[in-house]
């Protein structure tokens, strides 16, 4: 018998017949619970906080390729005003 990472409840799965990468949901608390080993068989949560900051950083690197890039214009801008 196997348990959820996050409760602890028992996942009733036939060891026999699962894959490596084989994605469930515990039934106790709804967490995506990927299997990382079959022999013996264990799980890992796969976090949507971990998925929401890729997103976050994603959008935060948009940003920061917009700020340089307006730092860059004024800089250009700049030199014009030098010449």
């Amino acid at each position: 018998m196997v348990r959820c990472p996050k409760c602890e409840a028992e996942i009733d799965l036939d060891e026999d017949e699962v894959e490596e990468g084989e994605i469930l949901t515990c039934v106790e608390c709804d967490a995506e619970l990927e299997i990382v080993q079959i022999q013996p068989v264990r799980l890992n949560v796969i976090s949507e906080d971990d998925e929401d900051d890729d997103e976050s950083a994603d959008d935060n690197g948009d940003e920061s390729d917009e700020d340089e890039e307006g730092l860059l214009d004024e800089e250009e801008s700049e030199e014009d005003l030098d010449e």
